[in-house]
């Protein structure tokens, strides 16, 4: 039997068929050797492909300690992943373009794809990052190569396929307070014509922080997630890959902190390190959710599902189809006010199912036409249920319950290709339609001190809110490529991508805040340049770009004409811009030496937003406008991440490897909050040394994350509580450290 290590049988080693896109080795820290990237819907090197994309091998993905797809933050220019106040539903933004909503009920801006299977519902992303090939990160409007439209960008995550040799690997980590993680697999054929493979990964523990009023710990991870993936040969040009997958969340949640006491919790700030949090819920809404009243933040989710891809030659053209179901139950508590009162206390109940069908044709015209054209149809399916705990807003005695239900019908057909006028010149064009709509139904805000009266609108229980949106939009991109050599590339574009509308589904107190907002329209050109310098040993890659928005969707407020009563909406913003550039180093002064660097900087403001002044409105109490013109969107604006690795041969038999990476976030200004909840910017800084035989099949390495111990947050906002308003923050992980062993077959 042939031995593989671990790292190059997750980078997906021995394909079974060039019909299904497989990696074979290769990591990004080395320019001679080229991951095979299909982000054009056939095998590329990513020097070749004329957009602008960070590419992560899955022997990367291990060593960087990144399990989930929020960790890849601190090593993607320009991106940046938000928990939305420490939850389970993150929010994707790529070069600032990004939604923050912490319901489930609205498309975001990224889109995350997982073996080619559009993820429409953020919570759904959190277990699925173990056992893969590749990671790809595409900035820029997506839409006519996927089957979904975004405006931000996409997240590409390919698993590791199953090998025609056998083939086992295991990774297994120990760290610092009490945290043991695995992931491992095994891969080989079935017979002749069969091939299959199965993989896991678990976490457990690491309770990092403290309440300060009990002393209990907080932070342990309990998560599961297992894939079986079979390959058939059906006949000599037909394959099928079958993947069943699911992941098992039972962690706790992350305890917010208060930076800014008051009135509220005179003890607040003599316990204010980032590790001290507090939590607790009012009778009432204990009563409601079914918890203590003394309850930490946990998560209950659990997400399954399954597809099938049909790869199939026609002579000259590949016809692909995929079709996909996909579920998740949420069942989630945070507590928003870090205080033992219920001044924000929510609990999420969700059960979402998404089902589609993707079908897609590429071929090769005469070496100089190439194409791809596809059909999508997606039907999602939600049921939630949002209960929350705001005393201070709404008297005592009360606890909210708001439930609701939204289906999703999209249905797009797109074209795609790429034309050589001459051996240096290449048009790009593609074309998408996309006809979408939206039900929501049975929306209200009940309250338990009103019977089963809607808080909304006084009317009966059952009397609920419905509403529905349907839209049908044009995106598309046209550009050009010029390649004077085989090292440089040079690339300009124009795109337009469409986010879809959606409704606000929070505390309901006006029926006039489930008006649907419309789609957000983003018109982008971009230019950039690939090259490969000085012999092959130095890759410096840039790109620039201009956003034109139109419709950005953001959060806000509305006034209830009848009451005066600010309530929470989603609007959208008129017009508004962002521009900005990118620089990508990739350096090899000496065979066992590599440097890389990555630097994105970005600005945006509203450009046309008459806005509601909440401070304004609420001290008059009546309705006070205020023109954001001018006003910065609300994003970092420089990133800048960077790693270290050297790689040295012992003797003929071992060899010793180190690597240090490190990033830096700018300062986070929200303009509609203040300056008081701006976040700082920081830096962060990770390191490991590994240690094994040449060649061989195991490794054991030392590891630190965080090392110089960075105290840093990832939001800031606040709740009204009794007694004032809790200033809350969702706080980074301190230091941590362990080690990594790693065993191959």
């Amino acid at each position: 039997m042939k031995k593989l290590s671990l790292f190059a049988a997750l980078a997906g080693a021995l394909p079974a068929s060039a019909a299904l896109a497989q990696d074979r080795a290769a990591t990004r820290a080395d320019p001679e050797d080229t991951i095979i990237v299909t982000v054009q819907r056939r095998e590329q090197a990513p020097q070749d492909v004329g957009v602008a994309l960070s590419v992560f091998s899955g022997e990367e993905i291990v060593k960087l300690g990144v399990d989930t797809v929020n960790g890849l933050e601190n090593h993607a220019p320009s991106l940046e992943v938000e928990s939305q106040f420490g939850g389970g539903q993150p929010s994707f933004s790529i070069r600032g373009v990004g939604f923050r909503d912490y319901a489930t009920l609205n498309a975001p801006t990224v889109g995350i794809y997982v073996d080619d299977v559009a993820y429409p519902v953020p919570a759904m992303t959190q277990g699925v990052l173990f056992d893969v090939a590749r990671v790809e990160v595409l900035r820029g409007p997506q839409g006519t190569l996927y089957g979904r439209n975004t405006t931000g960008g996409a997240i590409k995550i390919v698993s590791a396929l199953p090998t025609e040799a056998f083939a086992a690997g295991l990774v297994a980590e120990a760290g610092r307070f009490g945290r043991v993680a695995g992931q491992g697999f095994l891969s080989g054929p079935v017979g002749n014509s069969v091939r299959i493979r199965l993989s896991g990964a678990t976490a457990h523990g690491g309770d990092w922080q403290v309440n300060r009023e009990t002393g209990e710990t907080l932070g342990d991870a309990e998560r599961y997630a297992l894939r079986g993936l079979a390959e058939i040969d059906l006949a000599e040009n037909l394959q099928a890959l079958v993947n069943l997958h699911g992941f098992i969340d039972r962690s706790d949640g992350l305890g917010l902190q208060l930076f800014n006491d008051s009135l509220l919790d005179p003890s607040a700030l003599a316990h204010a390190g980032r590790r001290e949090t507090s939590y607790g819920s009012s009778a009432e809404f204990a009563a409601l959710a079914g918890i203590d009243p003394g309850q930490h933040p946990f998560r209950d989710n659990e997400g399954w599902g399954g597809s099938l891809t049909l790869n199939a030659d026609l002579g000259g053209v590949a016809a692909v189809y995929i079709g996909a179901f996909e579920t998740l139950d949420r069942r989630e508590f945070n507590d928003w006010d870090a205080l033992t009162v219920g001044g924000a206390g929510v609990l999420f109940t969700s059960d979402v199912e998404v089902m589609s069908h993707e079908l897609r044709l590429t071929g090769d015209a005469s070496k100089r036409l190439r194409w791809v054209g596809g059909v999508y149809y997606a039907q999602e399916d939600l049921e939630e249920i949002y209960q929350s705990d705001f005393v201070a807003s709404f008297g005592d005695g009360l606890a909210l319950t708001t439930p609701y239900s939204q289906d999703v019908r999209t249905i797009a057909a797109y074209l795609h290709g790429d034309v050589d006028l001459t051996d240096t010149i290449a048009i790009v064009a593609g074309l998408r339609y996309e006809d979408e709509r939206r039900d929501l139904n049975d929306l209200g805000t009940f309250a338990t001190g009103f019977g089963s009266v809607n808080f909304a609108n006084g009317t009966p229980d059952g009397a609920r809110e419905s509403r529905t949106l349907g839209s049908g939009n044009v995106s598309g991109k046209i550009g050009v490529e010029l390649r004077p050599s085989d090292a440089l590339l040079l690339y300009a574009s124009y795109s337009r991508g469409i986010k879809s509308g959606g409704f606000t589904a929070y505390n309901t107190l006006n029926p006039n805040a489930l008006d649907p907002f419309r789609p957000e329209k983003l018109n982008a050109y971009e230019a950039g340049f690939k090259s490969d310098l000085a012999g092959g040993s130095l890759r410096l890659n840039s790109a620039v770009f201009y956003y034109d928005y139109a419709d950005q969707q953001v959060q806000s407020a509305i006034v209830d004409p009848a009451t005066t009563a600010i309530v929470g909406r989603i609007v959208n913003a008129p017009k508004s811009e962002i521009y900005g550039a990118e620089l990508e180093l990739l350096w090899r002064p000496a065979p066992w030496l590599t440097v890389g660097q990555t630097l994105g900087y970005k600005e945006g403001e509203f450009k046309e937003f008459t806005d509601l002044d909440t401070a304004a409105t609420g001290a008059s109490g009546m309705e006070v406008l205020i023109d954001r013109a001018g006003q910065a969107l609300g994003f970092p604006n420089l990133s800048y991440q960077g790693f270290i690795a050297a790689e040295t041969t012992l003797t003929d038999e071992w060899t010793l490897s180190a690597r240090l990476d490190y990033a830096y976030r700018d300062s986070l200004a929200l303009p509609l909050l203040g300056p008081v909840y701006q976040v700082g910017d920081y830096w962060l800084a990770d390191a490991q040394i590994a240690f094994g035989p040449k060649g061989g099949h195991w490794e054991l390495a030392l590891w630190g994350r965080n090392i110089f111990n960075a105290g840093y947050d990832e939001t800031r906002n606040f709740f009204i509580a009794p007694g004032g308003v809790a200033d809350i923050a969702a706080p980074g992980m301190p230091a941590t450290y362990g080690v990594r062993a790693s065993l191959s077959y």
